[in-house]
């Protein structure tokens, strides 16, 4: 199968084109601008956001990845008191539109990338907002899932404040992160100061959540409304990204060594996967470097391309990209030194 997989860099975007085998390298997209996230709608249209210490961030929309358009209303606070956008952290397609995460963190909708934008007040303007605080990334919205019975339900994940939960379509939200341990613990309103990195919903059964947050990996069996730690076979339980193979239930994560010295534990490029929920976790270092290795993977750089069997990607701070074929029980390093990775976004072609 054809896979594309766009690498969002520091400097630029670059595409993979080709097969679990087979790679070319095209790019880089948007030269010297951050490439912060990426998606593609269900019809077949491509955005893309960058963003820039002088400039501030922006929206891009393409058909076939070589003609790129600016969106000319991109989402906007519009004057509110103390917000600004300077990132967009995800760009996630759902049943009901397309959300936009950002940091400052808030959420925007929209039927198409190319707008109009509609901000997400239930989310944006929820009681608890006056007690909201940023983790080391800042103040952002970086994850929002579905759950695939019940697409009104919807969860949102926000650094450092925590997961929240929609039952109406994002009408209203709630937090949900009882179980977890506080990153705040001055926190000022109840059931946030939790610092979530990583969120994904269990295919096999959409109301098993599991997230990686800053101090432990979690599972939900209720969609959220508890949480317990499954931490067993993990060398650390700090990490950012977090991905679930759609057929298998297979979970991935990149393990580093506490928040204070964000590195791969022994110096080893360590993917660890779980075939059992959670429930046990082992390590996958086929063809990874096993020495000498301190690269670490950020939150939105590890992706599936939904394939049978399923191929994994991740980008690393190093810039080095790694691919598997079969669903992250061995990999291979491709041949390429880019930026400093900020997302990987994997499209069947």
């Amino acid at each position: 199968m054809s896979v594309i997989v766009l690498v969002g860099t520091t400097k630029g975007a670059f595409l993979l084109r080709g097969g679990h085998g087979d790679w070319q390298l095209e790019g880089p997209l948007f030269k010297g601008w951050q490439v912060t996230a990426a998606g593609r709608s269900p019809h077949g249209r491509y955005v893309l956001s960058t963003a820039s210490h002088v400039y501030g961030p922006a929206l891009h929309v393409s058909e076939d990845l070589v003609d790129w358009r600016q969106v000319e209303r991109p989402p906007s606070y519009g004057g509110a008191e103390g917000r600004r956008i300077d990132r967009y952290w995800t760009l996630a397609h759902t049943p009901h539109g397309l959300f936009a995460g950002v940091s400052e963190a808030g959420l925007f909708r929209a039927a198409d990338p190319a707008g109009p934008w509609e901000p997400v007040a239930g989310l944006n303007d929820h009681p608890s907002r006056p007690m909201w605080q940023p983790g080391l990334g800042g103040l952002c919205a970086h994850v929002v899932v579905t759950h695939a019975e019940r697409p009104s339900t919807i969860w949102c994940g926000i650094s450092a404040v925590g997961v929240f939960r929609s039952d109406d379509a994002g009408t209203t939200w709630h937090p949900k992160n009882e179980g977890v341990l506080c990153a705040l613990p001055d926190k000022t309103w109840k059931g946030i100061g939790f610092c979530v990195h990583g969120l994904a919903v269990d295919p096999r059964d959409p109301d098993v959540l599991y997230r990686q947050d800053h101090r432990g990996m979690y599972r939900s069996r209720d969609a959220g409304d508890s949480w317990q730690p499954n931490e067993t076979g993990l060398p650390a339980s700090f990490g950012f990204p977090m991905v679930v193979i759609p057929g298998s239930g297979t979970l991935l994560c990149f393990p580093i060594e506490s928040d204070e010295f964000r590195l791969p534990p022994e110096g080893k490029m360590r993917v660890y996967r779980s075939t059992d929920g959670g429930s046990t976790w082992s390590p996958s270092s086929r063809g990874l470097p096993q020495t000498h290795a301190y690269a670490t993977v950020l939150r939105g750089a590890m992706d599936t391309d939904g394939s049978d069997p399923c191929g994994v990607y991740f980008g690393t701070t190093s810039g080095t990209v790694h691919v598997s074929a079969d669903e992250g029980v061995s990999w291979h390093s491709l041949p390429w030194l880019l930026p400093r990775i900020l997302c990987v976004r994997a499209f069947r072609a």
